[in-house]
């Protein structure tokens, strides 16, 4: 017996989608790649929600079976709504996963977090062997860090000795995630806090280093993976 559920039926993206046009390019290029008994981690982001709607079509015209591995909430509930399978880490290992990203530098390193979902989706993208990072030029930075703070999950006990861990690393200014729909902070995937963080200088290490201070469940640095950038150039 299947839910007859409104709610996921009426599922839409909940803020504006930019650069539609591009991003469809993008999501085209990615969809291409899907092979038959595929196993796929889906990220976060705005391109990688115009990307469901384009494998769901490909699933029904070409009864293709594929498994995805969601890493938020919104993105399960989006499969749901469209007829793409899910599974978990638990069950299987994805031959290849696709997110978005909110800063690329030209060595293919990567500022990720915005959603609150950083942790799952660095836990998908270590455990596949191949990753296609979909963003538009906007993303593109010359240094990590010239548009977006570096996002910080964090226990939420462990805040404040984080926070002296984080000057301890040269951070710059430290704030507190507040959410935009409820009163207080962003709770994350996980149900921990958020800081947004900014550096002068993030450094080939800095992941390490701020992935060792207790208390972190993770960064929204990724720096020195396997990844393959496609980049839906901005039509205006």
């Amino acid at each position: 017996m299947n839910w007859q559920s409104d709610i996921i039926k009426n599922l839409s993206w909940a803020g504006t989608i930019t650069n539609r046009a591009g991003k469809q390019k993008v999501a085209d290029q990615i969809v291409s790649k899907i092979k038959d008994g595929d196993v796929i981690g889906v990220g976060s982001g705005s391109t990688v929600y115009i990307t469901l709607f384009t494998i769901a079509e490909r699933i029904k015209a070409e009864k293709l079976n594929i498994l995805a591995i969601p890493t938020s909430i919104e993105i399960s509930m989006a499969c749901s709504k469209l007829g793409i399978p899910l599974t978990s880490l638990y069950e299987h290992k994805p031959n290849w996963c696709f997110d978005g990203a909110d800063e690329v530098d030209p060595h293919k390193s990567l500022i990720k977090g915005r959603g609150g979902a950083l942790f799952k989706e660095k836990l998908l993208i270590s455990s596949s062997p191949l990753n296609y990072i979909i963003v538009d030029d906007t993303k593109l930075v010359d240094k990590l860090g010239s548009k977006f703070p570096v996002p910080v999950e964090v226990f939420p006990t462990a805040l404040l000795h984080v926070e002296d861990a984080l000057k301890a690393l040269g951070a710059t200014e430290i704030a507190l995630r507040l959410a935009g729909g409820k009163d207080g902070p962003v709770i994350t995937e996980n149900g921990n806090l958020l800081l947004d963080v900014k550096f002068h200088e993030i450094d080939k290490d800095m992941e390490r280093k701020i992935k060792a201070i207790t208390g972190v469940i993770e960064s929204g640095l990724f720096i020195n993976y396997n990844i393959e950038v496609l980049v839906a150039a901005n039509e205006g």
